[in-house]
């Protein structure tokens, strides 16, 4: 097939390799403007043109997908398929209408569920057992078409969100392969979504990451571990930022308030929280690097008592 591929963060990468490995022709990659970054606000290109250039494909970044010399541009290059994964912007009609085999998105959940922004993250965070990828037909909803494939992965007992970003990244990439050639086969089946079921997620924000300590340790743990590595779950420490990397769920109550430090040991730092205690394994005070709690202690000794806020 001559394929499209509209793409921008690392998550999309997989994805267009994997393509450009197999059989089928990727005539062009389509990915978002570059953006400023860092604290120099220096322009940097997106992950996809990154890949993209290096692989010699040509690499398009319109402003808007809509504007009608884009639209006709995709009709010049006549492709058989448009290939999405974490593009950033939603297709017009027009565009969704040109590709003989249609615009297939890969995305990275089990849908009807987890619709939307941030699915990988919420998975993690709402305690999921199992997530995935699925291969759909696109249509101008978000998320909404029908599902043509799905690949399921179970959730490790630690797993993050970068750990399942990277797993799912490489799935998509394996799933694509599998759903063109049934499409070319002709043995493709459309299964149209239950919208019922369907849960939307929105996109992730710095601020979700401060830690309530009146929510149950178990939540407070997930949340550590769905913004890692970004936005980051955090508190404050006398005044100062403190990213809490790591910890672990504990049963034991004690007596205080909620945020209360109630414990201290050489390898853990107790908090008090709404429902069970949370175990500090690996922090990140403001300005300093990452470190174990154990290191952390021997630099920064807490009290017991003291309120992370």
């Amino acid at each position: 097939m001559k394929v499209i591929f509209m793409g921008t963060p690392d998550f999309a990468v997989p994805t267009l390799l994997a393509l450009k490995e197999s059989k089928h022709q990727v005539i062009a990659v389509v990915t978002q403007p570059d953006k400023p970054k860092g604290r120099g606000k220096e322009m940097q290109p997106p992950p996809v043109k990154i890949a993209a250039a290096e692989a010699g494909i040509p690499v398009f970044q319109p402003v808007k997908v809509w504007e009608e010399a884009f639209v006709n541009q995709i009709k010049e290059w006549e492709p058989d398929a448009i290939i999405v994964a974490a593009f950033g912007q939603l297709l017009p009609k027009a565009i969704l209408e040109i590709p003989k085999y249609g615009c297939i998105n890969v995305h990275a959940s089990l849908l009807p569920k987890y619709r939307g922004a941030a699915p990988i993250q919420y998975a993690v965070i709402n305690g999921e057992k199992a997530s995935g990828v699925t291969a759909m037909y696109m249509e101008e909803g978000l998320d909404t078409g029908d599902i043509l494939k799905q690949k399921e992965i179970a959730l490790e007992e630690k797993e993050t969100g970068d750990s399942l970003h990277n797993k799912l990244a490489i799935l998509g990439g394996e799933l694509i392969l599998s759903v063109l050639e049934e499409l070319e086969n002709g043995t493709a089946i459309r299964i149209p979504q239950k919208d019922e079921e369907a849960c939307y997620v929105k996109m992730l924000k710095k601020e979700m990451g401060h830690i309530n300590f009146a929510m149950p340790a178990l939540q407070i743990e997930r949340l550590i571990r769905g913004l890692n590595s970004w936005p980051s779950a955090y508190t404050y420490m006398n005044g100062k930022t403190l990213k809490i990397w790591e910890a672990d769920v504990l049963e034991e109550e004690y007596q205080g308030e909620a945020g209360e430090i109630v414990g201290i040991t050489k390898e853990q730092v107790l908090v008090k929280t709404g429902k069970g205690t949370l175990s500090l394994k690996q922090v990140q005070l403001e300005g300093k690097k990452r470190m174990e709690i154990s290191a952390f202690l021997r630099g920064f000794p807490l009290k017991i008592g003291a309120i992370l806020q």
